[in-house]
């Protein structure tokens, strides 16, 4: 199991995507996720994590829920 975390920035107001991506990678993948954690952030970040690796980071591609879903399964 792994533990998945969102960061994203909250002045942005990134924070409904971060829920729309929390939303569909537990309808996709819960059963292999151990646990998922907003973390607030600042500076328009929105970055993805397994278990502290990096999966996905809106400043080298934009935000693509598609795309995250995707990385996420690869990497469980």
């Amino acid at each position: 199991m792994s533990q998945v975390e969102i960061e994203y920035c909250v002045e942005c107001g990134l924070l409904p995507k971060a829920e729309e991506t929390e939303h569909a990678v537990l309808e996709a993948y819960g059963n292999k996720v151990d646990g998922l954690t907003f973390k607030p952030g600042h500076g328009g970040v929105f970055k993805v994590s397994i278990d502290g690796e990096p999966v996905y980071d809106k400043s080298d591609e934009g935000y693509d829920l598609n795309s995250i879903v995707e990385r996420v399964g690869a990497r469980l």
